[in-house]
């Protein structure tokens, strides 16, 4: 067990937590909200340091990130524990147990040995994510610190709902992340989240700001968060606030963990969704978790060339030459394009 990083010592023996934006104050032998951070004796400790309970080898388009070093793998890896409780959460029974009070699982794996097998298997990368990786913070900033020192890109898969003291101590290790925006109202973050959406929007703006790649993922619930108005101020705020050219994932919604009382997301309201977001003036609007033709296919903004053809998580970019349209010149943005 580690003394955790990012809290400040309060009277009669509590705690603040400054990770994420809960800024739980937290009372000796009780845990923070994420249920993973404890304080023992008017200190804070992390209880998941080392405690890797998820390890992959992915396709970086997996994350998703599509204009990140397209057809790189990447290592990919996350702890038990989440800072929020999303109704229809995939991961339920690796983020929700420790908020429950249930014992932690993980195989103790140092950051040496995380980069290591990133080196090892010829991964370009390391990708802190399937749980919340700001809840596992000390584990990541270390293995994040050594993976650059090896030449190693490092990839934030994130709910976006860390304090801005993480992301700033984050802010020099991080090269892309992928953050999502589960909605546009307070409401939703609320109701089915348990966190709110305004720090998430600051946060969204301070990683533009920094100069990490970001691209935004959205999951699509029917009756939740689909209507036409709330789709286009999502939309209008990756536009205006984050950049034209940031890509948005729009993700088909399917029954999960709390949330079973509807059925998954209409493919006509996926393909109206990413509609509208070109309306807004979004050039690279993609949709996931569906079997649409062409829904992954990266296409030059200016004359429609596809540069990116994707099937599944493998992408051939035989119409990109050097970061560019070999159609008609034109820039495409991304990091480590072909």
């Amino acid at each position: 067990m580690r003394e955790a990083m990012l809290w400040r010592p309060l009277s009669g023996g509590s705690v603040q937590c400054r990770l994420c934006s809960h800024f739980c104050l937290v009372r000796d032998g009780e845990r923070g909200r994420c249920g993973v951070r404890e304080n023992r004796g008017g200190a804070l400790y992390t209880l998941v340091d080392e405690q890797v309970a998820a390890l992959n080898m992915d396709p970086v388009e997996k994350k998703p990130l599509y204009h990140f070093h397209p057809g790189s793998r990447t290592l990919s890896f996350g702890t038990m524990g989440c800072n929020m409780a999303c109704a229809w959460c995939q991961n339920a029974s690796l983020s929700q147990p420790p908020r429950r009070g249930a014992p932690i699982e993980g195989h103790r794996l140092r950051p040496e040995q995380i980069v290591a097998m990133a080196l090892e298997h010829g991964a370009e990368s390391i990708s802190y994510t399937y749980s919340e990786p700001t809840i596992f913070f000390e584990l990541m900033r270390e293995t994040a610190d050594l993976a650059v020192r090896q030449g190693l890109k490092n990839i934030l898969v994130s709910n976006g709902f860390m304090s801005p003291e993480c992301l700033d101590a984050l802010g020099p290790l991080i090269h892309a992340a992928n953050i999502d925006l589960k909605g546009f109202t307070e409401d939703t973050y609320r109701d089915y989240c348990d966190a709110r959406l305004a720090p998430i929007l600051d946060n969204l703006r301070h990683i533009r700001r920094f100069g990490w790649w970001l691209e935004v993922t959205s999951l699509l619930i029917p009756e939740l968060n689909d209507s036409d108005a709330e789709i286009t101020k999502m939309a209008e705020f990756i536009a205006a606030e984050l950049g034209p050219d940031t890509p948005w994932h729009l993700s088909r919604f399917h029954p999960d963990h709390r949330l079973t009382d509807r059925g998954p997301t209409p493919t006509q309201t996926l393909t109206r969704a990413r509609d509208i977001g070109r309306e807004q003036g979004l050039r690279f609007v993609y949709i996931g978790n569906a079997q649409i033709a062409g829904c992954g296919d990266t296409c030059c903004p200016k004359c429609g060339e596809v540069l990116l053809s994707r099937h599944g998580f493998h992408a051939d970019g035989a119409a990109v030459k050097d970061g560019t349209c070999s159609g008609c010149g034109e820039p495409v943005p991304g990091v480590g394009l072909p």
